[in-house]
C-alpha cells in the first residue's frame, strides 16, 4: 500500500512538471520566445555560446536566461532536499565527445527532444519524423545497455566541483544584465527573440526545480517503458505536449503541417537522422540534454562536461556549416551527422567489450 502511495505521489509530481513545462513552453512564445522555442535546450546553449562570442552567427547570439535558471534552480531545490551531491570522474572526456556529436544532431534537426515535443504540439509535421528518429536512436542505444555498455560509475568529488557549473551560470547572468561590449546580442532572427529577462529566468528556475524534483527525462522515459514497461517518465512528457497544444491552440499558435514551420525545414530524412544521433548519443549518456542541465546542478561534474561538450559543439556547428537552418541542411552536416554516428557507435562497442572482461 505504502508503495502505491508513493508511485502515485511520484506521478502527480512528474504530471506537474510535465505542465509547467508545456504552459511555460508555450507562453514564453507568447512573451517574446520564437515561435515552438518556449523552451529548446540544444538552441539556448547555442545562443548562448553565440552570446559569448564562440561563434559568429549573428542571428543566434544572446546569453538565454532559461539555461541559467534551469541550473540554479535544479541547484537551489536539491541543496534544500539535501540531494546535492558533488560527484564525478565516469569517463568525462568520452561524455564530452558524445555531447558533442548530439548537439551535431540537434542543430541538424533545429531543436532537442525537448523543443521536438513542442514542435509537435504547435502542429510541425517534421518534429513527429524527428521523433520516430529519436525513438529508433534510443533503441539503439538500448542494444547496448542490454549487453553491459557503461561509462562507469562517478565517485564523490569536492563541493567546489560541484558548485563550479552553479557559479558559472551566477557570472553568465551578471554578463547578461550588465551587457558589456565584449558580450553579443542579436538584432534579428532566433536570437533577436526572446521574453523579457525576468520571466525567462524565473520560468527556468520554476521548471529546473520541478525536474530536480520529478527527474524527468524524455530518453529516460522511453528507456524505462523499453526495459522494465515503466510509464511514469513518459507520462510527464504526453502532459507537457497536451498542455502545450492547448495552449497553442487558444493562443493561435497552433499551424499543422510539414510547410513554413517556424525555425524548421522539412527534409524528412535528415529531420529522421539529426534525432536518430540525438537519440543514440542521449541514452548513452544517461539522459536527454534537459536532464543533464539538472543533473550539472545537481553537483554532477560529469554532466557539467557534457554540457560544455554541448556547447562546444554548437560553436562548432556554426563555425564550421554543419548548422541547418529553415532554408534547409547542409553538406557539412549531414558529413557531421555521419560520422557522429560512426563514432558513438565506436565508443558504444569499446565500452561494451571493455565491460565484458
Amino acid at each position: 500500500m505504502e508503495s502505491i502511495k508513493s508511485y502515485k505521489k511520484e506521478l502527480i509530481i512528474i504530471g506537474i512538471c510535465g505542465l509547467l513545462i508545456g504552459l511555460f513552453g508555450a507562453l514564453l512564445v507568447k512573451f517574446g520566445n520564437p515561435k515552438n522555442m518556449g523552451f529548446c535546450i540544444a538552441c539556448f546553449i547555442r545562443d548562448t555560446a553565440g552570446g559569448l562570442g564562440l561563434h559568429t552567427a549573428a542571428k543566434v547570439q544572446y546569453i538565454r536566461p532559461e539555461i541559467i535558471g534551469l541550473i540554479l534552480g535544479a541547484f537551489g531545490i536539491s541543496f534544500i532536499r539535501k540531494e546535492f551531491k558533488p560527484r564525478g570522474g565516469s569517463s568525462p572526456i568520452t561524455r564530452f565527445v558524445i555531447s558533442f556529436f548530439v548537439m551535431v544532431g540537434c542543430l541538424m534537426f533545429l531543436g532537442c527532444p525537448l523543443r521536438m515535443t513542442l514542435r509537435i504540439a504547435g502542429g510541425d509535421l517534421n518534429a513527429i519524423v524527428g521523433l520516430v528518429g529519436f525513438v529508433a536512436g534510443i533503441l539503439v542505444g538500448i542494444v547496448f545497455l542490454k549487453r553491459g555498455f557503461s561509462l562507469k560509475r562517478a565517485y564523490p568529488q569536492a563541493p567546489v566541483e560541484g558548485g563550479t557549473m552553479p557559479a558559472i551560470q551566477i557570472v553568465l547572468l551578471i554578463l547578461l544584465l550588465a551587457a558589456p561590449a565584449f558580450i553579443y546580442f542579436s538584432t534579428e532572427g532566433p536570437g533577436a527573440s526572446h521574453a523579457p529577462i525576468i520571466i525567462s529566468l524565473c520560468a527556468g528556475l520554476i521548471v529546473g526545480g520541478m525536474a530536480q524534483v520529478s527527474r524527468l527525462c524524455m530518453v529516460g522515459g522511453i528507456r524505462d517503458f523499453v526495459l522494465f514497461r515503466e510509464k511514469k517518465l513518459l507520462f510527464g512528457f504526453i502532459i507537457l505536449l497536451a498542455a502545450a497544444f492547448i495552449v497553442n491552440l487558444c493562443l493561435g499558435n497552433f499551424n499543422p503541417g510539414f510547410a513554413d514551420q517556424p525555425v524548421a525545414h522539412s527534409d524528412g530524412l535528415w529531420n529522421f537522422m539529426g534525432m536518430l544521433l540525438v537519440g543514440y548519443g542521449s541514452v548513452l549518456l544517461g539522459g536527454c540534454p534537459l536532464r543533464q542541465l539538472i543533473l550539472s546542478g545537481e553537483g554532477n561534474s560529469d554532466s557539467a562536461v557534457t554540457v560544455l561538450g554541448l556547447l562546444v559543439g554548437a560553436a562548432f556547428c556554426h563555425n564550421f556549416g554543419l548548422a541547418s537552418s529553415p532554408d534547409g541542411v547542409t553538406f557539412a552536416g549531414k558529413i557531421g551527422v555521419i560520422i557522429g554516428l560512426c563514432v558513438i557507435t565506436v565508443i558504444a562497442l569499446a565500452y561494451t567489450k571493455k565491460n565484458r572482461v
